[in-house]
């Protein structure tokens, strides 16, 4: 097999930062020995996650077998879920907005047809959807743990508490069509081909509003493993809540 040298597209202060959570996470269950230091598990764990290369790839890169590489990867993942904020957490940062924009985005995954729980069809391909919430700049603030792709996004936001919880704080949100009928502080567009004037304005207003939102799903399928996962379903969510700490740990 060839190796090359390649680069990540991240700072520095991204690689020191996991770096630390794996020392004191070795330092925690009394490690004395590994393959690879801290600061080399974490470029494999970022190598995996942020350009999505695979456990073979790395395990060659870095000289360790496939098993390692995967210990390694779960074991980093595991030690970032854990610092991800919370939806009460996220409640208390984002009632200093002025408004929250809320959307929902599905994750490719590697299913078959007969997985039909995890097939969405409105994008006619398998995933997992996952909701997320965005300052008015379209910064990201908070993802929910993620749900089989077939469930629509009215339903996820109810189940995850989101609604509700931002009831309860008094906060004003926007979003798209897919929320319709959900009342509280939620704002959604009106649906119809022959709206009134002013209902088309609205549209358009809440349109420039919500498209702010686009730039966090960017900024998470920026992660490229996101863009097709081939793990176990039931990783999904600690993944996402791994991205989501690097994010704001890089910001």
């Amino acid at each position: 097999m060839l190796v090359y040298p390649s680069s990540i597209d991240l700072s520095s202060r991204t690689l020191r930062f996991l770096t630390g959570r794996l020392t004191a996470r070795r330092q925690d269950i009394g490690t004395r020995w590994r393959r690879l230091p801290a600061s080399r598990q974490a470029l494999l764990a970022l190598a995996h996650l942020r350009c999505g290369d695979t456990y073979a790839q790395l395990a060659a890169g870095f000289g360790i077998g496939i098993a390692t590489v995967y210990g390694y990867i779960r074991e980093a993942v595991d030690a970032l879920a854990v610092l991800a904020p919370s939806l009460a957490k996220a409640m208390q940062t984002m009632q200093e907005k002025a408004f929250v924009i809320l959307d929902g985005t599905l994750l490719p995954i590697d299913r078959i047809a007969a997985d039909t729980p995890y097939y969405s069809g409105k994008r006619k391909h398998h995933g997992m959807k996952v909701q997320i919430l965005t300052d008015p700049f379209g910064r990201l603030l908070w993802a929910s743990p993620a749900l089989t792709g077939s469930a629509p996004d009215l339903t996820a936001a109810r189940q995850h508490g989101i609604i509700e919880a931002l009831t309860e704080a008094g906060l004003r949100c926007w979003a798209d069509k897919a929320y319709q009928g959900v009342g509280g502080p939620v704002r959604v567009p009106f649906r119809g081909r022959r709206l009134k004037m002013w209902k088309r304005r609205h549209n358009t207003s809440h349109a420039k509003i919500r498209c702010l939102g686009e730039q966090a799903m960017a900024t998470l399928k920026g992660w490229r493993l996101l863009r097709k996962l081939r793990c176990s379903t039931n990783r999904i969510t600690d993944v996402v809540k791994a991205v989501l700490v690097l994010h704001h740990a890089s910001t």
